[in-house]
């Protein structure tokens, strides 16, 4: 569906006449918008499969693909099941990674050494030097050494492999050299006119300590075109759509005690998520008065937690949702603006390739994502995740212009290039209540500036009281 960037309620000029330093001549630009969510809709919510089905599928996927990037790389070497191993023979596998960790938390393991084992401390990263890798199909799997490294590998990855299975080494596969699936086909990118800019933000996390309403305010002002001089508004005019990308709110209003706590103990009180709710309608009602909006649940945002995140319900956003230049939707998110294929989450993905791994760069793990081919490899094993049966829809079938990751720790961005000559803006956003930082990206040449927004307010030391004349 074709969306206009033209509020539908009442007709509000982003640039008044009233102020008399705003040029009145200037008009927001229009973007064209379209959204290919489908398929990171969940319809039936049946939560009583097994997670085998979206292994399965997502193998049987990509066999295809990676069978075709094999024969590219590596000629004629015969391509195995692993059933079908003969020792000494050089092959390809093709395969499902597992990486198998001891750290890695498994309640099974908890509740039977409960009583013998004191409390392991918490752990922010489950890596260890004595992980090991091992490859499956749908029938067998076996231990992996060699070129494939653990310690940049993670379980979901599928992957092509070329080696062998010595006899005097039986049981591991050693890996000479690898290859993952080939980066899809891009569509071309269009020409246009003149600049056109897509603003980037996320990690509002409203009603925390570390929400940030006075810079917000100003992103607002900003964008709306109530900010800045006469050339900065005529920039600001050329902002075409906003993405809000996840964590709007807080994770202190998640409110997990009240499950816990008897019924007349919680009968008074109020969610903490709220308020924080209200703010963040009061201010997308800012916003989407002037420019398009899509907005992404977040992991502590009031949606399902598992990936992938439907969207805000309208009533949770009574003012804004009035507006058709709102646009709530999944987490995954994809959609086109002016032509240009935008992919991207909310930095869930991310944060669990740093768990598990021990690749220290983001934007790196963000790469390593469209090499795979594959938005959330880790899904469903560490993960949250639906138990798909016929798809995989985290399979990158398109190749983005775009491709982002939300509520990182620090902004970071990277022009990737294919082997096909596909060209994609690799971008890392950060967190606003951290940095109080949003990412401008220009559709016309794929150059992203960040755009800081800090304020100083001299601290009172009230231990020090002041005199008083008498």
């Amino acid at each position: 569906m074709i969306y206009s960037a033209a509020p539908k309620p009442v007709n509000v000029q982003s640039f008044s006449k009233e102020n008399t330093d705003i040029n009145p001549d200037l008009k927001r630009v229009t973007s064209r918008v379209q959204y290919k969510n489908e398929r990171f809709i969940v319809k039936d919510r049946s939560f009583n499969r097994q997670f085998a089905h979206l292994y399965a599928e997502r193998l049987m996927t990509m066999r295809k693909r990676l069978t075709a990037a094999a024969v590219e790389k590596w000629g004629n070497t015969p391509v195995r099941k692993l059933h079908e191993l003969i020792n000494d023979e050089r092959c390809v596998v093709i395969g499902t990674v597992f990486k198998h960790m001891e750290l890695r938390p498994n309640i099974l393991k908890e509740v039977s050494e409960e009583h013998n084992l004191m409390p392991q401390p918490i752990r922010s990263r489950y890596t260890d030097g004595k992980d090991k890798l091992i490859i499956e199909d749908e029938l067998q799997r076996i231990f992996v050494v060699g070129d494939l490294k653990c310690e940049t590998s993670v379980t979901g990855v599928v992957v092509a492999v070329l080696g062998k299975e010595p006899e005097d080494d039986k049981g591991k596969f050693h890996v000479e050299d690898y290859c993952y699936q080939q980066l899809p086909e891009q569509v071309p990118r269009p020409v246009l006119d003149h600049d056109k800019f897509i603003l980037f933000v996320s990690g509002f996390e409203l009603g925390g300590r570390e929400e940030r309403p006075f810079q917000m305010q100003m992103l607002a002002d900003l964008v709306c075109g109530q900010l800045g001089d006469l050339d900065q508004q005529e920039a600001t005019a050329s902002i075409c759509h906003v993405v809000v990308a996840g964590n709007s709110l807080s994770e202190s209003t998640q409110d997990r005690d009240t499950l816990t706590k008897a019924k007349y103990l919680s009968k008074k009180t109020c969610a903490g998520s709220v308020e924080a709710v209200k703010t963040l309608d009061e201010f997308l009602g800012q916003l989407v008065t002037s420019v398009d909006v899509t907005v992404l649940p977040g992991e502590f945002d009031p949606t399902n937690f598992s990936l992938p995140q439907q969207p805000f319900h309208q009533c949770m956003l009574p003012v804004s949702s009035q507006y058709n230049t709102l646009h709530r939707q999944t987490n995954p998110c994809d959609i086109t603006v002016e032509g240009l294929r935008i992919l991207g989450t909310a930095g869930q993905p991310v944060e669990d390739i740093y768990r598990y791994s021990e690749m220290e760069d983001r934007l790196a793990m963000l790469e390593n994502t469209l090499v795979w081919g594959h938005t959330a490899p880790t899904a469903p094993d560490t993960l949250a995740c639906y138990p798909f049966v016929k798809e995989d829809p985290f399979i990158l079938s398109d190749c983005p212009h775009i491709y982002f990751a939300g509520c990182q720790p620090e902004y970071k961005s990277k022009l990737f290039k294919g082997a096909a000559g596909q060209e994609v803006l690799l971008l890392n956003v950060p967190r606003f209540s951290q940095t109080g930082t949003a990412i401008l990206v220009n559709l016309r040449s794929l150059e992203a500036q960040p755009i800081s927004f800090h304020s100083h307010f001299p601290i009172v030391d009230e231990s020090v009281s002041p005199e008083v004349d008498k």
